[in-house]
């Protein structure tokens, strides 16, 4: 299936700066509310069902026997007719 994107933004930030977006998303979905992502003129409103389908992933970019780029991705997946994602396993974030 082709893939649009819909907003992107990538820019360093500092630790706290990132908690804060994250908590912003966090307390958006603790409410029920909508996530409206703004950069500029460009604005983006995403309304994440109930149980969306969220994923997390750690992932290491680079070649196997030297240093690379380590990531960890949080991601929410749902369908647009508002279906509900499945669901596969407790997930523990410490």
């Amino acid at each position: 299936m082709p893939e649009e994107v819909l907003f992107k933004s990538e820019s360093r930030r500092s630790r706290a700066e990132i908690a804060a977006y994250l908590r912003t998303v966090a307390d958006s979905l603790d409410a029920g509310n909508a996530i409206t992502l703004t950069r500029g003129d460009e604005s983006t409103t995403l309304e994440p069902p109930a149980r969306p389908t969220f994923e997390v992933k750690a992932e290491r970019e680079g070649p196997a026997d030297g240093p690379g780029e380590l990531s960890v991705e949080f991601e929410l997946e749902w369908d647009e007719d508002g279906g509900d994602g499945g669901a596969d396993g407790e997930l523990e974030i410490e």
